[in-house]
């Protein structure tokens, strides 16, 4: 019982498995929408290591029930891959084959829109197909999720292994998970997909004996293993719920200290900037969902009080359901935060819908939230660019987490946002209060020091309401 599939683990050394990306354009999607989405998923499948050679699109009015693409296109796939581009007709055992039986969902009454696409000549034509096996597509992956008739289907007809947008999700995910907490998260998931999946084997067909004294037809093979993968999400979850009573009560004495959740879409630069906020070397890299485990840290240099920044995990169009489920733990840190930071890359094209859908995902947990609107990778745009952002996203932060200026402006801000605005002022030790001066540099920012004869003078800047208490300790000092 798994997911993976031979030509995504190839070993080291070896060329990268090739893929053919095959998308349906429905009415509701523009032209605009389809390259986007076909975009993200070749990025995704650069992430597992596969290299997308070509696209096949199709205009159609739905998904054809049975193979997604019409006659036409299914033959022009499979020119890539070396497959017949013909679904075999399903044989019944000791019946001799007919044309009329189809395979499964083949065909479901679609002659109409097969007869529209049939002079579709769109995007992905194969007249570039490869004719050399060994450079031949091993992959088909389908920017839509693929029921399991239609991925069984589309695999006997171009011979070559198909993953749908959620399989190639879930792999990453599998392939990322560091923490004990995030890979239960992700089998729970995985196999929550593989059990609609499973395929009945020709050589353990036979049935268990079941009841006792082996009394009864008992269980098929297909039907045991159904049954091990439902076993085995009930010990999965039953072991993930103990885990997750300790990420609960963690949240729960944080819950007096200002916390911040950084969030958005993945590969947004949320972990770029959790890192120079709190100067921890969290793990940074210019791939999807590179960062599935929640860490907290506090922002440094340290406050007063303490403010605790948490990096989450990315979201992304399309997140499959069943994830967003495994993850309710880790998007509760989202949830409990006092503050959002909503990173967005200022620099993506698609940042619009970036934005939306991370907000649909975040509107499931909570939204009543504030949320600060921050365009990162500012300084990848133009003048002409931050200017139409600037006009389309009033209020935004423009910046760069690379940048320190913008990162210490940043951290001033959500430093008057939680204790107030912050202010310039001296403050005069007595040499009798020197344990003071400790506190001053521990609570404030330092901006000048001098020593005279009535004491320590500094030079510092602070919230209003740490420099108030500070006055009150020295008030209070023996002279």
């Amino acid at each position: 019982m798994t997911l993976e599939h031979g030509p995504l683990f190839a070993a080291a050394g070896d060329e990268p498995p090739r893929a053919v990306v095959v998308a349906v354009q429905l009415p509701t999607i523009d032209d605009g929408e389809l390259a986007s989405s076909m975009a993200e998923l070749e990025r995704l499948a650069s992430t597992l290591g596969v290299e997308p050679i070509a696209r096949v699109t199709q205009r159609r009015a739905k998904l054809a029930p049975g193979v997604v693409l019409g006659e036409g296109k299914l033959k022009e796939l499979a020119k890539y891959t070396g497959g017949t581009g013909v679904v075999p007709a399903y044989e019944r055992p000791g019946k001799k084959s007919s044309p009329d039986d189809a395979d499964g969902e083949e065909e479901d009454g679609d002659d109409e829109a097969d007869a529209a696409d049939a002079g579709d000549a769109e995007a992905g034509e194969a007249s570039g197909a490869e004719s050399d096996p060994k450079k031949r597509a091993t992959v088909v992956l389908v920017d839509h999720d693929l029921t399991p008739t239609q991925q069984r289907n589309l695999e006997k007809a171009t011979g070559a292994d198909v993953l749908d947008r959620t399989s190639v999700i879930l792999e990453i995910f599998h392939r990322h998970a560091r923490t004990r907490e995030a890979r239960l998260q992700v089998e729970i998931a995985r196999l929550r997909y593989l059990a609609p999946r499973l395929r009945e084997s020709t050589d353990r067909g036979d049935r268990v004996r079941g009841g006792v004294g082996g009394k009864g037809a008992g269980e098929s093979s297909l039907e045991l293993d159904r049954r091990r993968i439902r076993d085995r999400i009930a010990e999965l979850r039953d072991e993930l719920s103990q885990i997750e009573g300790g990420s609960r009560t963690r949240r729960a004495r944080r819950s007096e200290l200002p916390t911040v959740a950084i969030v958005g879409y993945t590969n947004a630069g949320k972990s770029s900037l959790m890192r120079a906020l709190t100067s921890v070397d969290v793990y940074v890299a210019d791939k999807l969902f590179a960062t599935l485990d929640t860490t907290v840290r506090r922002l440094a240099p340290a406050t007063e009080p303490p403010i605790l920044v948490s990096d989450t995990v990315g979201f992304i169009k399309k997140l499959p359901h069943d994830l967003v489920a495994s993850f309710r733990s880790t998007l509760d840190e989202a949830g409990d935060a006092d503050l959002l930071l909503h990173v967005v890359d200022g620099s993506d094209a698609a940042l619009a819908d970036h934005i939306a859908v991370t907000r649909e995902v975040l509107g499931d947990i909570r939204d009543d939230q504030p949320t600060w609107l921050l365009l990162n990778k500012i300084d990848r745009v133009d003048e002409a660019g931050r200017a139409r952002l600037a006009e389309r996203f009033p209020g935004a932060l423009h910046l760069s987490a690379r940048e320190r200026s913008d990162v210490a402006a940043l951290r001033e801000r959500l430093i008057a946002h939680f204790a107030g605005a912050l202010e310039e002022a001296d403050l005069l030790v007595p040499w009798t209060a020197q344990r003071i001066v400790h506190q001053i540099h521990e609570r404030t920012t330092v901006l000048a020091e001098d020593h005279s004869e009535d004491g320590t003078r500094l030079r510092v800047r602070a919230p209003a309401r740490i420099l108030d208490e500070l006055r009150t300790a020295l008030g209070g000092a023996p002279a």
